[in-house]
């Protein structure tokens, strides 16, 4: 089953821009470090804007950088920005009721899902886009990225 990978693409454009020393980022050189469609950039960029985590400007000095300091950016307000949803989809049709599994199954995996949701806030809360940043930074000079910054 697929899953999506929109909180991990908002994540890498938005340490990108935390790279980039306050300048606007265009869609193009953000897709480029991705390696996805530029259109797939811009719908994230608009849910980041709403979420007040982006600002960005059009023209052809336009692109996209972050509204405060990677210090004060959560990966929580990042996922609460671009996903909606359990982390996982229970039963597409009602299980079968005169089952006593599929009578009682969805309360079960409904208290997991619960107890996943706050756990994943609970950790995505305490790491800050600066921490991502250090951690991409001590694995690789960010430098090399020069065509992002």
């Amino acid at each position: 089953m697929p899953t999506n990978s929109r909180f991990a693409i908002a994540v890498h454009m938005m340490t990108l821009m935390a790279n980039s020393d306050e300048e606007c980022i265009k869609s193009e050189d953000i897709a480029r470090s991705v390696n996805t469609n530029a259109v797939v950039i811009r719908r994230l960029t608009c849910a980041l804007s709403q979420a007040d985590l982006l600002v960005s400007q059009t023209g052809p000095c336009g692109g996209s950088k972050l509204s405060r300091s990677p210090k004060d950016i959560s990966l929580l307000e990042i996922y609460r920005a671009v996903e909606s949803g359990a982390l996982f989809a229970l039963h597409r049709q009602k299980p079968d009721r005169n089952c006593s599994v599929g009578k009682n199954i969805e309360t079960v995996l409904e208290s997991v899902q619960m107890q996943l949701d706050v756990a994943v806030e609970e950790v995505l809360g305490k790491i800050t886009l600066e921490k991502v940043l250090q951690s991409v930074d001590a694995k690789a000079d960010l430098r090399a990225c020069e065509a992002y910054s």
